[in-house]
């Protein structure tokens, strides 16, 4: 793999993720819009946001102030070089960073210090996988800290919701992380939902959820049962976007699942703002892009 291509590559996939919104989202997004009543503040928000994602792209300037934490997922065949990749990767977002597409945004947990290039320990995060295709796919997630600060886990039975190990104490969990938001993490939202495995792959497997897109179908029955009942019962709530009411406060609801041991059921929510930043591309041996994902 060609160390400069790859670099090359990388930069434009941070460029096209924190500039410019895929389609899926600025659809719904849309649609959000035409259902909000007219001269609403709800209605105001939304056009906001509209009006936002279009200059953003027109700019190539963030589409939120907050870039958020970096995270790469990488499906890449046998024998890939997983460490000539973090090498690219990290140069390509310090890249970035200089050019203004990332904010400096790695902070030192101990000391408070910033380090001005995004890197550092956990910054960027990266998720290797290996498969059977001869490409390289990779997904980038750029996700803010007021929608991670919504995420949340429940430890099923739940008392305070009177809510069982069963799939309604599932969905009861579900929408009380939506209420509990209030329209903090910047709502219009979206979920990213894991039933069981244990505290840290319930909440790896959430965010892995929100790779999906917004018009896909789940592809088990009774998990899209309930992400279209979740959605129906949170844009009941009236909380609406940026809290301010109105008919719009979840975009999308995506719902995973894995095993767990009987002694534990997790119900882990990760909250993604409505600048839901996830592109992606696959990428040749040499490291140049034969495709663009989520366009």
């Amino acid at each position: 793999m060609n160390a400069k291509s790859l670099q090359a590559s990388l930069l434009e996939l941070v460029r096209r993720t924190s500039c410019d919104l895929p389609p899926d989202v600025e659809q719904a997004i849309q649609r959000a819009w035409r259902k909000e009543e007219k001269e609403t503040t709800a209605k105001y928000a939304l056009d906001v946001i509209r009006k936002n994602i279009v200059l953003a792209r027109e700019n190539s300037r963030p589409i939120c102030q907050d870039t958020g934490s970096i995270l790469f997922y990488v499906d890449a065949p046998q024998g890939f070089d997983v460490n000539a990749f973090r090498q690219a990767g990290d140069a390509a977002v310090k890249h970035a960073t200089e050019l203004g597409y990332l904010r400096q945004n790695s902070v030192d947990s101990l000391t408070g210090k910033n380090s001005g290039t995004n890197l550092g320990p956990g910054s960027p995060t990266y998720h290797f996988a290996q498969w059977k295709r001869a490409s390289i796919q990779v997904r980038l997630m750029l996700k803010g800290g007021g929608c991670e600060n919504c995420g949340v886990q429940y430890a099923l039975p739940y008392a305070a919701l009177a809510a069982g190990r069963d799939m309604a104490g599932v969905e009861k969990c579900i929408l009380d992380a939506t209420y509990k938001a209030q329209g903090k993490g910047c709502a219009p939202g979206i979920l990213g939902v894991c039933i069981g495995g244990d505290r840290a792959t319930g909440y790896a497997h959430s965010k892995e959820q929100l790779l999906r897109t917004l018009d896909d179908k789940n592809s088990d029955p009774a998990l899209a049962k309930l992400e279209q009942r979740v959605m129906k019962a949170a844009n009941s709530l009236g909380i609406g976007p940026m809290g301010f009411g109105g008919k719009t406060t979840l975009l999308g609801c995506k719902i995973g699942a894995l095993n767990r041991l009987p002694a534990s059921y997790f119900v882990s929510v990760s909250y993604m703002c409505w600048a839901y930043r996830r592109r992606g591309a696959l990428l040749s041996s040499a490291g140049k892009v034969s495709r663009w994902l989520y366009d």
